[in-house]
């Protein structure tokens, strides 16, 4: 398997677009039916139109969509159905980040619950002896992150001998050089006759090539081109110096004035950001690992409520953020990867609704633009810098103002 051509390894891809029909024609059983149709799910969008009936065969499956479609209940669903109609065996679903694992979780259980499935999730953050109590209340559903997974596999406090699905969510993220060790100690010591989903808006070839390797001749559905974002997203570029970007998004956010996400590349410019904006009264939280995850999970309905109206955020939040109605998604600093920015701008338009999503271009880094051109096939048109004189005169003021005076260092000059 590992040496035969990537098409091998791939039965069929599936392209198609949006077509309007109900649940009931996706092999759902009836009594899943119910529960959706009260949770107001009437019509599935594409991902789910293909992925469920296919993954309700319990055939593998490589899923592909823009984010905002619906990927989360493409493979709940069947997850479910697969769990209650075998009567044994886990499920397993390793995904990036701590919000998408409450998430996620929130989500299988909104159907779950009624028919008894239990859930855990394992996270860093949360107490691990609150965790081993819920793992030893044997879970039909284990959720976590990687880190966290192989804690409980080392100290021995979770077998997964007897996971059945696996799924894993943001599959890019899941293979690539980062979290690619943490996976393959997971896939050791879960049974290799299992069925295996991976879903996400992105998916490189290489990616493809290894994920296709720990699978049985997977289903691929892509609904649209890898990288491929909404149709409703409208993007623009700032070519700017590093000096003019906070004055540049102080004025936009006086333009723009629904729900803000602020992408930045490090998490000291989080905290930098939202200071700078508190003094112009602009209510404002950051999110990034060195907050814990009270406070991350704070900031985060925070900003769902319109408690505050800015959320600035490293990439820990470009996949684990849904919340509706965002205007405006900001790259502050543009992202590593190029991957990263359609899972980022991914955060608004959801749903069908309009976004926007504006970047912030150093002069050098026309490479970045080239490559995130290339993945979504798009031209990122480039837009005349207001004019910041008024908002450069005020960061000026407000750093005199901070500035430590020397008034009391003149009597101690000899």
């Amino acid at each position: 398997m590992k040496n035969k051509d990537l098409s091998e390894n791939i039965s069929k891809t599936i392209l198609t677009s949006e077509t309007e029909m109900t649940f009931g024609g996706l092999g759902i059983a009836p009594k899943i039916l119910d529960i959706l149709l009260k949770l107001g799910f009437k019509i599935p969008t594409s991902i789910q139109h293909k992925a469920i009936p296919v993954a309700n065969e319990g055939k593998d499956v490589i899923g592909i969509a823009q984010t905002g479609t619906g990927k989360t209940l493409a493979f709940s669903i069947p997850l479910i159905q697969q769990i209650l109609k075998l009567g044994k065996g886990k499920g397993l679903i390793v995904l990036p980040t701590r919000e998408l694992a409450l998430q996620v979780n929130e989500s299988i259980q909104k159907i779950g619950r009624n028919f008894g499935i239990k859930s855990a999730v394992l996270i860093g953050g949360y107490p691990i002896y609150q965790q081993i109590k819920n793992i030893r209340n044997n879970p039909h559903i284990i959720i976590g992150t990687p880190g966290r997974i192989i804690d409980h596999i080392e100290k021995r406090t979770l077998n997964l001998s007897d996971v059945s699905i696996l799924v894993l969510d943001e599959a890019d993220r899941m293979f690539d050089m980062g979290f690619a060790p943490q996976i393959n100690k997971i896939l050791q010591v879960i049974p290799k006759d299992r069925q295996t989903m991976l879903f996400s808006a992105t998916m490189p070839d290489g990616i493809v090539k290894i994920a296709s390797n720990h699978m049985k001749l997977p289903v691929r559905v892509e609904i649209a081109l890898a990288g491929t974002t909404a149709e409703n997203i409208e993007h623009e570029l700032f070519v700017v110096k590093k000096d003019q970007k906070l004055p540049l998004l102080r004025k936009l956010l006086e333009e723009y004035k629904g729900s803000v996400l602020v992408f930045v590349r490090i998490k000291f410019g989080a905290k930098k950001i939202c200071d700078s904006l508190r003094r112009v009264g602009i209510s404002a939280v950051e999110i990034h690992s060195n907050r814990s995850l009270s406070q991350r999970r704070e900031a985060l309905e925070g900003f769902k409520c319109g408690r505050y109206r800015v959320l600035v955020a490293t990439d820990i939040a470009s996949r684990g953020i849904d919340v509706k109605g965002i205007e405006v998604v900001i790259n502050f600093d543009l992202p590593e990867n190029p991957e990263d920015y359609v899972h980022r701008i991914g955060r608004t338009g959801r749903a069908g609704m309009a976004g926007r999503a504006i970047s912030f271009v150093l002069s050098d880094q026309g490479s970045k633009v080239r490559e995130i051109e290339k993945l979504t096939r798009l031209y990122l048109p480039i837009s005349k810098l207001p004019d910041l004189s008024f908002e450069l005169n005020r960061q000026m003021n407000t750093f005199y103002k901070k500035r430590p005076s020397n008034k009391f260092n003149y009597g101690r000059r000899k």
